[in-house]
């Protein structure tokens, strides 16, 4: 499943598209964009035409460069016409900025392509990079290294949250260092510990430590997406998105260790890495490992988009009169999404849904050993369980979870999502089984986990089964070995407890223990203390309440 299923088209009539004239490639997206701000994919294309290839020796881009990179830009804007795309713009980063014929470059598109070329400011170009991570991670209370490496210069964004610490601009490349130190034999000697001191020293000289320690390095650019996707591949993770992927220090270390002691034909075979990078991705592993080194970061996330998305972002907000810089959450992205596909009829449910299983779990935890942590996840999945109804409504829990594990959904880690998408495919239908490939596949502790949650999840979702949102609380009480959910409502929930009694046998199945489901009638007589007696001051009558209160504990008792 792609972007191109995941959303529903908009009312937005405008289609829009990014071309990032790069050291190494050249890259187009076609878009729609959504409401919220975000986008739908038309098309995206990718040509390595290695503009910046002998710049670090010539100072110019070299000319069979230029004619490839030329050529592909005429088929991108062939492609952008063909979706009558009303906005197509074009930036140049590092190679065309410095370039002695930079400029020549550019009036040579304009001339021969018809398209005008913005040649950004490595700044900008940072800000970009850093706005596109913004919008896909949740970034709230957490110190962050960004890092946005391409052919010809690597953007540095430290952050604290949303806000911008520094910014650094370094010559640390894949291609300019590949070129200036080779990628044969010597990689596995002398030429790889050249190069490791002349990054060290360039990140000495061009980004200064911050004042705080990163919590992670969040890498956009085609070195880190390649290092998830080789990972993924000698883990056997085909399937999981590359957007949020994690890999510690030592991983990187280690691939890079056995990638520079192949020869360049051995590395072209490597799975997971595309052949035509292969020259140049040990110098972009090297820098990557050497940045988390300076700053002392032992963790790495995967963006695999970048400074193109950024771009692409900026040209929605500004049509859509949202002001930039304003990052995406975490809710705003899990809103957006369930509203794109299931409407927002179903965004009500799902709210209701995780109001109500969020009480249950948090007065359940305890005695059942629950992780705190997965409150959310659990909350994310009754707020998406019915986002399969994009594709259709028989089956839509099997929909659901393959819509939600190629959302790529912001701010949450590539396991939380499978977790998440899971326990929404279990809201309804068969139990979890091992037959069940999607099951299957996760570890055992995660296999328990969205067990337990899928339970509380169906329970919960039975407690909205009227779609009415008329439950007001829940409370679980312990009875000896027992349980019993009183549910709390105005008037009697019928059809809403039995929804939830319906769906009571996993969670009695997967949690060991006997549940009752009852509705609080006290409730319902206590709302309507206000209208039995009321005194001049506007309070009930005490007499009259207690009253009340002695009549429906009579009838609880015989009952």
């Amino acid at each position: 499943m792609d972007d191109k299923q995941i959303f529903l088209s908009t009312d937005l009539a405008h289609r829009l598209a990014a071309v990032d004239v790069g050291s190494n490639s050249v890259r187009l997206i076609v878009a729609e964009p959504l409401r919220g701000g975000n986008y739908r994919i038309l098309d995206e294309e990718r040509e390595p035409t290695r503009l910046g290839r002998s710049l670090s020796s010539t100072g110019m881009l070299d000319a069979v460069a230029m004619d490839l990179t030329l050529a592909a830009l005429r088929r991108f804007k062939q492609i952008a016409a063909g979706y009558q795309v009303d906005e197509l713009r074009t930036i140049a980063t590092c190679a065309v900025r410095e370039a002695v014929n930079g400029p020549e470059f550019c009036q040579r598109v304009k001339d021969q392509v018809g398209i005008d070329v913005e040649v950004i400011s490595s700044d900008f170009e940072a800000h970009l990079a850093f706005y596109s991570v913004q919008r896909a991670f949740d970034l709230n209370g957490k110190n962050v290294l960004v890092a946005d490496i391409g052919g010809g210069s690597t953007e540095i964004v430290l952050a604290s949250g949303n806000v911008i610490e520094s910014i650094a601009s370094t010559p640390l490349g894949a291609v300019r260092m590949t070129e200036i130190y080779g990628n044969g034999p010597g990689m596995a000697g002398e030429d790889y510990e050249r190069m490791v001191k002349a990054i060290d020293r360039t990140l000495k000289k061009e980004a200064q430590r911050a004042y705080f320690s990163p919590h992670l390095l969040i890498g956009s650019g085609g070195t880190f997406t390649s290092m998830a996707e080789m990972m993924m591949a000698s883990r056997k993770q085909a399937g999981l998105p590359v957007r949020g992927y994690l890999l510690s220090r030592a991983e990187v270390s280690h691939m890079l260790d056995r990638l520079r002691k192949m020869p360049l034909k051995a590395r072209r075979q490597v799975p997971g890495l595309v052949p035509d990078r292969a020259d140049i991705i040990v110098a972009g592993l090297a820098i990557v490992d050497r940045l988390m080194r300076r700053f002392k970061v032992n963790l790495v996330q995967v963006h695999n988009r970048g400074v193109r998305d950024g771009l692409l972002l900026t040209m929605i907000d500004k049509s859509l009169g949202i002001p930039s810089g304003s990052p995406a959450d975490r809710d705003a992205a899990i809103d957006r999404f369930a509203a794109a596909c299931a409407g927002e009829y179903e965004l009500a449910h799902g709210k209701q849904v995780a109001r109500l299983a969020g009480r249950i779990f948090e007065q359940i935890a305890e005695r059942f050993q629950l992780d705190a942590a997965d409150r959310p996840l659990l909350e994310a999945a009754a707020r998406l369980q019915d986002v399969g109804y994009l594709i259709n409504y028989d089956q839509h829990h099997k929909h659901s979870y393959h819509l939600i594990l190629n959302s790529r959904l912001a701010g949450f880690r590539p396991r939380e999502l499978e977790v998440i998408a899971n326990v929404a495919r279990y809201h309804r239908g068969a139990r979890p089984k091992a037959k069940h490939a999607n099951f299957r596949q996760l570890p055992a502790d995660d296999q328990r986990r969205v067990e337990q949650l899928a339970a509380i999840l169906r329970l919960a979702g039975g407690l909205d089964r009227s779609h009415s949102q008329q439950v007001k609380d829940v409370t679980v009480q312990a009875e000896g070995d027992a349980l019993k959910l009183v549910v709390r409502a105005d008037f009697n929930p019928e059809v809403d407890l039995w929804g939830a009694r319906r769906r009571v046998k996993l969670f009695r199945k997967v949690l060991g223990t006997k549940l009752d489901v009852q509705w609080d009638e006290l409730c319902h007589e206590t709302a309507q203390v206000p209208h039995a007696d009321v005194s001049d001051d506007g309070h009930a009558n005490g007499n009259s309440s207690r009253r009340v209160r002695r009549k429906a504990a009579s009838r609880r008792e015989k009952r």
